[in-house]
C-alpha cells in the first residue's frame, strides 16, 4: 500500500459525512452503552525463519514489511476504516456526537501490552475520534501479556489439568481434517520439506498431536494441528495483506473450496485449544470479570469501552458465556482479523426495561484484501449472536437481568 493510499485512508475520516444508522432499533429504544471486544488487526505471521513455516516447505516465503507478529501498515488503515464506521453508527444512535471529542471517561480504550494490540486500539481511536486525546491504556512493560488478556490456565489441580487434556483430545477427535492435510501437503510440496527429508515426518494425516495443559501456560499442542494452523494462518494473512495471488501460497490456492478446506485447520486448532467449556471458562475468567465490571459493576461505566486482544480471547469468551454456534458470512476465519464482539446495552422507554444485544462486527475476506473504506453506506459485516442463557427476541435483544445472570454464572 503506497503513501498516497494511506494518506487518503486517514484523511477520509474527516470528510465522510455522518448518515442515518445502518440498523434501526425498535421505536423507543435508546443505546446506553457499548463494549467492544476486538481482535487485533492485520499482522505479519507469527512463525518466522527457522520455525514451523521454514520446516514445512522447501519453497521460499515472501518477505513482509514488518517483523513477525507486528501490526502492518495496512492493518492500521483497516482499523482506521473500522473506527470511522463505528463513529458514524454511534453518532447515529446518539451515544457520541459528530464533530466533537468525547468528554473525559466517556470512551475508554484498553489493550493487551503487545505492539499489534496497542497499535490496533490507537488506529481505531484515530478512525473513530480523529484529533481527540483519548489514551490507550495498557501495561507499562510492552511485549508482555496483560493478565486480563492472557489465556493461560490458572487451575493447578491435577484433576483439572487432566480434564483439560481430555477435553482437548475429545475436541480434536471430532475434527475431520484428512482432506485439509492432504491439500496442505500439495500446496506446500510437503514431501520435499525439511520436516519430511530431515525428520521423516512426511504424512500429516498419520502424525499424532500431543496436547499440553500446564498451570500459567496457554493450552498447547505439538504435531500436525500446530503445523496446519501456522501454515494456513500465514496464507490467510498474505491474502489479507494484498500479496499478488501468485505469491499467496505460491499461487496454489485458487478456489473458495480450497480456502474453506484449509481454514478447517486454523479453526480446528482454535476450537481444540480454547473452546472446550472447562478450559474456556478457566482461561477467559479474567476477561469475563473485566467485562462484568465495565457493564454491570461500574455505575456509570464508560459509554464506549474498546478492548483489544487476540483470537484466543474471543474464542474462549464466546464459549465461557455459552453463546450458540454461529456462522460468519463472507469469512473463512471463525474469529476474523480485526473482528469485534459488540455488547450493546439498550433502554426500552416504553417498557421501562434494559436489554442486551450482542453482535459480531467484522470485515469480510474481500473487504480486508481490498482495503474497502467502511461507512454506514458501505458497512462491515454484522451478525447477531445468541446466548443460551439469554434468549433473544425477533430483533436480537435479550433481557438485561438474564444477561447479568449469564455473567454471574461465568465468574463462579
Amino acid at each position: 500500500m503506497n503513501k498516497k493510499t494511506i494518506a487518503l485512508a486517514l484523511s477520509s475520516i474527516y470528510f465522510l459525512p455522518a448518515m442515518a444508522a445502518a440498523q434501526t432499533a425498535p421505536d423507543g429504544y435508546q443505546l446506553q452503552q457499548v463494549l467492544l471486544m476486538s481482535r487485533h488487526n492485520l499482522r505479519a505471521p507469527l512463525a518466522n525463519n527457522g520455525s514451523v513455516l521454514e520446516q514445512s516447505t522447501a519453497q521460499k516465503w515472501p518477505e513482509w514489511e514488518v517483523a513477525g507478529g507486528l501490526l502492518t501498515t495496512k492493518g492500521g488503515v483497516l482499523e482506521v476504516y473500522m473506527g470511522h464506521y463505528f463513529r458514524e453508527w454511534l453518532a447515529g444512535e446518539g451515544l457520541v456526537k459528530s464533530g466533537e471529542c468525547p468528554t473525559a471517561h466517556r470512551v475508554y480504550a484498553y489493550a493487551n501490552s503487545l505492539q499489534r494490540t496497542v497499535a490496533t486500539a490507537q488506529f481505531f481511536i484515530t478512525g473513530a475520534f480523529p484529533g481527540c486525546d483519548i489514551p490507550v491504556h495498557h501495561q507499562e512493560k510492552m511485549g508482555t501479556m496483560d493478565p486480563t488478556f492472557n489465556p493461560v490456565i490458572t487451575n493447578d489441580s491435577p484433576e483439572f489439568l487432566q480434564s483439560a487434556l481430555n477435553a482437548m483430545e475429545t475436541e480434536r477427535s471430532h475434527l475431520q481434517l484428512d482432506e485439509s492435510y492432504k491439500l496442505l501437503e500439495t500446496v506446500t510440496d510437503y514431501s520435499q520439506s525439511p520436516a519430511c527429508k530431515e525428520k521423516q515426518v512426511c504424512d500429516l494425516t498419520a502424525a499424532k498431536d500431543t496436547f499440553s495443559a500446564k498451570p500459567n501456560e496457554e493450552p498447547g499442542v505439538k504435531g500436525p494441528l500446530k503445523v496446519g494452523n501456522s501454515l494456513v494462518d500465514a496464507f490467510t494473512l498474505q491474502y489479507y495483506e494484498g500479496f499478488p495471488m501468485n505469491d499467496v501460497a505460491w499461487g496454489q490456492i485458487k478456489t473458495d473450496k480450497q480456502w474453506t478446506v484449509l481454514s478447517k485447520l486454523k479453526n480446528g486448532y482454535q476450537d481444540t485449544l480454547f473452546t472446550s467449556p472447562a478450559v474456556a471458562r478457566n482461561v477467559a475468567a479474567p476477561l469475563v470479570k473485566y467485562i462484568q465490571k465495565s457493564l454491570v459493576s461500574e455505575k456509570p461505566g464508560p459509554a464506549v469501552t474498546i478492548l483489544v486482544g487476540h483470537d484466543s480471547n474471543i474464542a474462549s469468551l464466546l464459549t465461557a458465556l455459552d453463546f450458540k454456534p454461529y456462522q460468519l458470512p463472507h469469512q473463512y476465519e471463525r474469529t476474523p482479523i480485526g473482528g469485534k464482539i459488540m455488547f450493546q446495552r439498550w433502554h426500552d422507554s416504553k417498557g421501562n426495561r434494559d436489554l442486551m444485544k450482542v453482535e459480531y462486527v467484522y470485515q469480510s475476506s474481500d473487504q480486508l484484501r481490498d482495503a474497502t473504506p467502511l461507512s454506514l453506506e458501505s458497512p462491515p459485516q454484522r451478525v447477531t449472536l445468541q446466548l443460551n442463557g439469554c434468549p433473544v427476541d425477533s430483533d436480537g435483544f435479550c433481557p438485561w437481568d438474564k444477561f447479568t445472570g449469564v455473567l454471574d454464572e461465568a465468574v463462579k
